[in-house]
């Protein structure tokens, strides 16, 4: 395949290709489609689906929710809940995606008379997942239905002491299942092993299965003749949750999970949600949210309860009918965003010194004692963008237990990895899916967990990076990247894990000037092209990279290819737009 605009081998050591069917537009030859249908088709659509991902709606890609295996089970045991006011629990993870699948199921319960209780493991004290002693407390006082959510499908023991307690439990996941599933209730989950049409929604976040299970419950409520004189509960009102959910889990967004972002977007646009709307005050976010901004902004406040603070904090949040309550929740998360930053940083200078030490191995495995266990996952996120391999950061506590959280690269499936060291015995407890996994063990079972996945890994990763490349849309000259530009190319999103955004390239052009810019070590470039017109760009954390050096140091003489993500900068007196670069490669 041609390099694009020639490059075979850019700053950063790789090739820049067109993505899918694109092709240079400086090809006499070249006739494109219009930019929003290039820009689906580059990512997987097929020509005679165009108008139904052009503007991706509930209705167009909605499966029928008995497709799932247990789906309708779980669906009539809520019914029975619902009609009889049974005391029932909410049962999420801490993070974003369980904060916001019990939110959804919470106010879905309250709009049709039942208020269900929230309850939200703390990741220092409890860990991820239902423990069985939590289960047999939550049923001994009162609640003989509990469902959990983002967390339960490999619960064996914690799911057979509620069963001998006579607590029926119903889990709601997308956790990656073993063979043998656990004595739930129900378990809906489309990565059961076992599952047949619904496998093809395996991409989904719990979140997206919460809502699916609740219109499941809407429906099988309605047959009963419940709604009789009064108005069904407006499901779709909750598609900001399944939006954050989805976002922020970096769920693939692709099919249904587009249509839940597309159309959440709209609904958070309205901020009918009082927590929400409070959530998006304390981001300080003067506009309607976009995709990025759950991901950046919202997410990592919700996390920050369950990092660094209290981990129930998301869900109240999220629940809360109190507008001043709302915003005293809201700046409490952001108070703690703030500290979880630091400690954050603390965590990834520290890790970041132990990888030249442990060598050049496919998954960098790294290990501290006395690490924050509440930051590892971005931690180990921000490692695994820096090597371009899988990264596991582990944080070890006095008593030599491990807790650890691993990020993937795409093509190398870590979640079915940890189950398989799992299953070998040599993890106190694992699980995860194909980006994202978590661990716990023995300090001493380390360095062999380590052999392990270097065993297991290592040829598909030197494949996946073999067949790295930097994949570019469009390049245009500098003045072609403006705000009209950017909206253009926003009407084919939304855009996240597996639905990329645009990356433009732009050039040639000298850098007028450059400087590191804030305490992250970015490099922030004013570039001028051929056409005369100048360009504001930041490359985000590469002060001390190849990248950052070649933008800081590149002689006036010598010209560049820039390529990146082409954002609005908003912060002037009218709209600019600004590149954020990825790379660049010396045009001469």
């Amino acid at each position: 395949m041609k390099a694009a605009l020639d490059v075979e081998r850019s700053i950063l050591g790789q090739a820049w290709r067109w993505r899918g069917l694109m092709a240079d537009a400086r090809d006499p030859g070249f006739a494109p489609d219009d930019l929003v249908t290039q820009l689906l088709l580059a990512r997987g659509c097929p020509r005679d689906e165009l108008e139904r991902h052009r503007a991706p709606s509930i209705r167009a890609f909605m499966p029928d929710p008995s497709i799932f295996r247990d789906m309708d089970l779980a669906a009539r045991r809520l019914a029975d809940a619902v009609e009889a006011r049974e005391q029932v629990a909410i049962f999420g993870d801490y993070d974003v995606d369980g904060a916001t699948s019990a939110a959804l199921l919470i106010l879905l319960l309250r709009a049709l008379g039942l208020e269900a209780r929230p309850y939200i493991p703390d990741r220092l004290m409890e860990g991820y997942g239902p423990s069985g002693e939590a289960l047999v407390r939550l049923g001994g006082e009162g609640a003989r239905l509990i469902v959990t959510v983002d967390c339960g499908a490999q619960a064996f023991e914690a799911l057979a002491m509620a069963r001998d307690a006579g607590v029926e439990v119903i889990v709601c996941d997308h956790h990656k299942c073993a063979t043998e599933l656990p004595a739930a209730f129900a378990l809906v989950n489309p990565n059961r092993l076992d599952e047949g049409e619904g496998a093809a929604h395996g991409h989904l976040a719990a979140v997206g299965v919460a809502f699916l299970l609740g219109a499941a419950l809407i429906r099988e409520l309605r047959g009963r003749g419940y709604f009789k004189g009064a108005e069904e509960p407006r499901l779709l009102d909750l598609l900001d949750l399944v939006a954050l959910g989805t976002v922020a889990d970096v769920a693939q967004l692709k099919g249904l999970n587009r249509a839940f972002v597309a159309q959440g977007l709209k609904v958070m646009a309205q901020r009918r949600n009082p927590g929400m709307n409070a959530l998006i005050g304390a981001s300080r976010l003067t506009r309607a949210p976009t995709a990025s901004d759950l991901g950046f902004a919202l997410g990592p406040r919700i996390n920050a309860g369950g990092r660094v603070g209290r981990s129930d904090l998301g869900v109240r949040l999220l629940t809360t009918q109190d507008p001043d309550e709302a915003r005293a929740i809201a700046a409490e998360l952001d108070r703690l965003n703030e500290e979880r930053r630091a400690i954050e940083a603390e965590v990834q200078q520290a890790a970041e010194a132990l990888t030249a030490a442990k060598g050049n191995r496919a998954v960098a495995v790294l290990a501290g004692h006395g690490w924050h266990p509440g930051v590892i996952g971005i931690v180990a996120g921000r490692i695994k963008e820096k090597l371009g391999r899988p990264a596991i950061v582990i944080a070890v506590d006095d008593h030599g237990i491990g807790k650890g959280s691993g990020r993937s690269i795409p093509g190398v499936d870590l979640g079915a990895a940890v189950l398989a060291a799992k299953d070998r015995g040599m993890l106190i407890a694992g699980g995860g899916h194909a980006m994202a996994a978590g661990v716990t063990l023995n300090a001493d079972a380390i360095e062999p967990f380590a052999d392990f996945l270097e065993e297991m890994l290592a040829e598909r990763i030197a494949a996946a990076m073999g067949e790295r490349a930097l994949l570019l849309d469009a390049v245009v000259a500098p003045g072609g990247v403006n705000p009209a530009l950017v909206e253009a190319m926003e009407a084919g999103g939304p855009y996240g894990m597996g639905w990329p955004a645009p990356r433009v390239a732009t050039g040639p052009v000298r850098v007028i000037k450059a400087d590191v810019v804030g305490t992250g070590g970015h490099v922030r470039a004013i570039v001028a092209g051929d056409d005369g017109r100048s360009l504001k760009s930041v490359a985000f954390r590469q002060a001390e990279s190849e990248l950052g050096q070649a933008l800081l140091s590149a002689p006036p003489h010598r010209k560049l290819w820039l390529a990146g993500r082409a954002r609005i900068d908003d912060w002037g007196a009218r709209p600019a737009a600004e590149l954020h670069i990825d790379d660049a490669a010396w045009a001469d």
